[in-house]
């Protein structure tokens, strides 16, 4: 039995290019970048030649990319760096129930330091209201954080008409992008975002390595302390091998954007066109046109996810009830449950199945099939 990955939002495989390129600086440059002498700055030049090409892909200049050890780093960077750096201005910071929780999390802990906090709800929709975002704005919010795309849904939520709504205001606006990152265009001027947080493993690099853009009329307080790396933003010595591998993986993805892109859209479609045609009952959340290819969340009435995850194991196919940072719960979706609200049959029946390079036409044809295959019998007892 071959197993089938249907889990590259947790996520994804190293691509061999990346491994190659990652294996070859580990041999050859293992100066400290921060160093004067001829084996720092070779390790310097190849640290620069990458925040060039991660600036660039998303519209930013240089000077604006911060090298993180991933999403997480990144989110807890700009939500605690803001919050701190400009509590003179207010102490009202907005969000939403849905947010990864790199960011709730990080959210709970300022309010345990006397920020106030609004989490803006959804409808079954998965995507937030402007309006309320709107309606929410105080002349105390210094911060907005909302996601690009969520990562149990792979909902796209309307960043760009929230930067317009946040052109006049004293708020920053921060969004996680790391599902977005490689999958949707960016460019931190036309969304009109003040930070982002990317991570290297979403997008077939290496894990541990990441980045957060912070537009150069925003300054934040330092949460990590040592020497002056990162233009004293972020102490520590920078992971060369890790920064190189990810510059190849951001290269490799805007080579082949578009060309993916319609490949995962073709791998959903065929996913989902072997559910319809079965017998088997399911509905898909979130509302259709918002969604990105790379995710589809499915709920099977009848069923949960604890047998459900457990039955797929056992065919080979790897799937997840959502976030990668509580698969191993059984808890309902906090996502599903903001969208349906609580005890609603769908935050604990439904599976989150996301597309990428490791899977082929005929792995997602088998996928499928043994889905249909599971859920009939678990439905039939």
């Amino acid at each position: 039995m071959n197993a089938i990955y249907l889990d590259h939002a947790a996520t994804t495989p190293i691509h061999p290019e990346v491994i190659d390129v990652m294996t070859t600086v580990m041999k050859e440059t293992f100066g400290n970048p921060s160093s004067v002498h001829l084996f720092g700055r070779e390790a310097r030049k190849l640290l620069d030649e990458a925040r060039r090409t991660a600036a660039q892909s998303i519209g930013a200049m240089e000077k604006e990319i911060i090298f993180t050890s991933g999403g997480t780093e990144s989110d807890n960077l700009a939500l605690f760096g803001v919050a701190e750096k400009y509590r003179k201005n207010g102490n009202h910071i907005i969000t939403t129930k849905m947010e990864h929780h790199a960011i709730l999390h990080t959210c709970e802990q300022l309010e345990k330091n006397g920020y106030q906090v609004t989490y803006l709800d959804t409808d079954e929709s998965g995507r937030i209201s402007v309006q309320d975002l709107q309606q929410a704005l105080t002349d105390q919010t210094i911060l907005v954080s909302i996601m690009m795309v969520n990562n149990e849904t792979g909902m796209i939520q309307p960043i760009m008409e929230i930067g317009e709504v946040l052109k006049n205001h004293q708020a920053f606006f921060h969004t996680d992008a790391v599902q977005a990152y490689g999958i949707l265009p960016i460019d931190v001027k036309d969304l009109g975002v003040d930070l982002l947080s990317v991570s290297s493993h979403k997008i077939n690099g290496p894990k541990g390595v990441g980045f957060l853009y912070v537009n150069n009329q925003v300054s934040l307080k330092t949460q990590q302390f040592g020497g002056e790396q990162e233009r004293k933003r972020r102490a520590g010595t920078e992971n060369i091998p890790g920064i190189v591998g990810f510059q190849k993986a951001i290269e490799l993805s805007l080579i082949a954007n578009e060309q993916r892109r319609m490949k995962y859209e073709a791998y959903n479609a065929q996913f989902i066109d072997i559910l319809e045609k079965s017998t088997i009952s399911f509905s898909i959340n979130g509302e259709e046109g918002f969604r990105v290819p790379t995710i589809v969340n499915i709920s099977f009435p009848g069923t949960n996810v604890e047998q459900l995850l457990m039955n797929l194991d056992l065919q080979g196919i790897a799937a997840s009830s959502g976030s990668a940072c509580t698969a191993g719960s059984v808890e309902p979706s906090h996502v599903l449950s903001a969208m349906y609200k609580e005890n609603h049959p769908c935050t604990t029946n439904s599976i989150r199945f996301s597309f990428g390079l490791a899977n082929t036409n005929e792995n997602i044809t088998e996928a499928a099939q043994k889905v249909v295959s599971i859920v009939e019998r678990l439905t039939s007892r």
